[in-house]
């Protein structure tokens, strides 16, 4: 799995969400995730997420650290399983480098989203393409510009391109792993 954290602040309203992503934007071939700061505005013409289409609900935040994950020739109940394995990631990196912070307070993972009691820091999606699942995965930078009440990484004292580079490796770590995992079994009858 390849990684990167792109430099140029730029929004994401969605339309980031597809296949080769980051490799026509970026040069990053392969399975991959890529991180960057920047405004989220989805327009529904943009959102993926059915639940969110009928609530006619607004996703928006003036600044997000966002990732993109994105592997090929898999199923979109593989999608969803990375989206949750990242989010879990993230929480106990979380957990564990704002602790201080945190003062004993609890993150939460809801499925795919992460909360300090009734602040929400995440928004997360997982779809398929013909080639491959992609997950966004963002976290509030800071609280402005949302429409519901939410915490931030400035909350937590976190610095964003650091999170964001700890998360990749680590994610990168998983998914060796995990591949590793499948090469070293033998099959049953």
């Amino acid at each position: 799995m390849e990684s990167l954290f792109i430099e140029k602040k730029f929004s994401y309203d969605g339309s980031q969400l597809r296949s080769l992503f980051a490799y026509l934007e970026h040069g990053v071939l392969g399975p991959s995730v890529v991180s960057w700061q920047g405004a989220c505005d989805i327009p529904f013409t943009h959102m993926v997420d059915g639940e969110d289409l009928l609530a006619k609900a607004v996703i928006e935040s003036d600044e997000m650290l966002h990732f993109i994950i994105e592997i090929f020739d898999r199923d979109l109940f593989s999608g969803v399983a990375i989206q949750r394995l990242f989010a879990s990631i993230a929480r106990d990196y979380l957990q564990k480098n704002a602790s201080v912070t945190l003062n004993g307070q609890q993150l939460v993972r809801e499925g795919d989203d992460l909360y300090l009691t009734d602040r929400k820091l995440s928004i997360s999606i997982a779809t398929k393409s013909p080639v491959s699942v992609m997950v966004h995965f963002a976290m509030n930078v800071t609280n402005e510009g949302t429409p519901v009440k939410t915490l931030s990484l400035g909350d937590l004292k976190l610095d964003p391109r650091k999170v964001a580079e700890d998360l990749m490796h680590l994610l990168k770590k998983e998914y060796l792993d995990i591949v590793v995992a499948t090469q070293k079994v033998r099959p049953v009858p």
